[in-house]
């Protein structure tokens, strides 16, 4: 006879591990200018919903059948789309996606992570790497950046070699930062880690400046490496959940040890191709994204404000002594941003002309109305 579990006095019956935490979420508040979870501001043309539209009409004659599980045209569809943009001769039988990057990073250390291994990466990074590692019940290892966020090679690989982690997550361009690595930084800790899994995260990467590589140049030179990329970003397509990666065969076929049965469904996939097939026009609004970055940063440090270099769809900026204020001014203003990052640092997505002059507007505002805000937080 099965005996009850002993009552622990609390419920639900949550991992120890897990209680008190709150859930990850950037605020969503209904506001004029929303530039706080770098989203793509230029929606879909009439021509790209309309043909998504038939493709999931298409898709829905049959949803009384699992969807195709190894998803091989749209594996077909996303290697092509990657030897457009730094791939070198990627097959589809390298290729693998889920429901957005966060999918693909969670099944990545619930693959090669795991009790009594270890995960990696350098602060300050996306704040969910530490979560799939939690979820994952791997160990999570944290080194640390430069102050222009930018990675000590010498000290990065004396801590892998140190921590031999399973996993190495490198995050390129970087976030919050939008810091780009160079393609030695990428060899060498893919060298460094040994059978450890090196995953470049290009979750930004068309957003990358003129000149900025994609590590996609480098599968074919190291077998532990896997380049992440998503269709939420420059696709403005974060409402379909589409994350995927590149990758050696082999790192392929072990993911399909912890996926779910079918965890692509038939819409997600039919709305993925059909957006595909608009790929040019779709990333056509890439160059005036970078544009207006760039003259984001080159107006925030006309302010006298410190701003990273970036190669994504946002910029970071600081230092304020009370950052919280800040954010808080310019939501009363109608304009959200994030509040993340080191402390005194916030971070603005990349809108449309527009948002961005409201965003400028609210911002010269506030900083009027609070001089000590308006001078830069001495963090040194």
């Amino acid at each position: 006879m099965t005996r009850p579990v002993a009552s622990t006095g609390t419920w639900p019956p949550l991992r120890e591990e897990l209680r008190g935490i709150e859930p990850y979420g950037a605020p969503q508040l209904d506001v004029p200018v929303q530039l706080n979870v770098n989203e793509n501001p230029y929606a879909p043309s009439a021509e790209c919903v309309a043909d998504i539209a038939a493709a999931v009409a298409d898709a829905a004659t049959s949803l009384n059948r699992y969807p195709d599980r190894e998803f091989t045209a749209l594996r077909e569809a996303l290697a092509a789309y990657l030897n457009t943009d730094g791939g070198r001769g990627v097959t589809p039988d390298q290729v693998w996606a889920a429901n957005g990057s966060n999918e693909v990073m969670l099944q990545l250390l619930q693959a090669f992570g795991g009790p009594g291994r270890c995960a990696l990466s350098f602060a300050p990074t996306y704040s969910m790497y530490p979560e799939y590692a939690r979820d994952a019940m791997t160990e999570w290892v944290v080194g640390h950046r430069e102050t222009d966020f930018s990675l000590d090679l010498d000290a990065a690989r004396a801590l892998v070699e140190e921590r031999r982690p399973a996993v190495v997550l490198l995050p390129s361009p970087n976030n919050p930062t939008g810091t780009a690595l160079p393609p030695e930084a990428v060899s060498m800790l893919c060298e460094a880690a040994g059978d450890g899994i090196v995953v470049v995260d290009e979750a930004y990467g068309e957003f990358r400046r003129a000149g900025t590589p994609s590590a996609l140049e480098l599968l074919d030179r190291h077998r532990n490496l896997v380049v992440s990329r998503t269709m939420s970003k420059a696709f403005a397509l974060a409402g379909a959940r589409l994350g995927y990666f590149a990758a050696a065969r082999e790192i392929c076929d072990a993911i399909r040890v912890v996926r779910l049965p079918y965890h692509l469904s038939a819409v997600t996939q039919a709305t993925a191709l059909a957006a595909l097939q608009h790929a040019p026009e779709l990333l056509g609004n890439v160059d005036a994204l970078r544009k207006e970055r760039d003259l984001t940063v080159d107006w925030l440090r006309a302010q006298g404000l410190e701003v990273a270099d970036s190669d994504a769809n946002f910029a970071l900026f600081g230092r304020f002594a009370d950052r919280h204020a800040v954010w808080q001014g310019l939501l009363d203003r109608g304009v959200l941003i994030r509040e993340t990052g080191p402390d005194g640092w916030l971070r603005v997505s990349v809108g449309t002309p527009e948002e961005m002059t409201a965003f400028k507007d609210a911002l010269t505002d506030v900083m009027k109305a609070d001089p000590v805000n308006a001078q830069q937080k001495d963090l040194t």
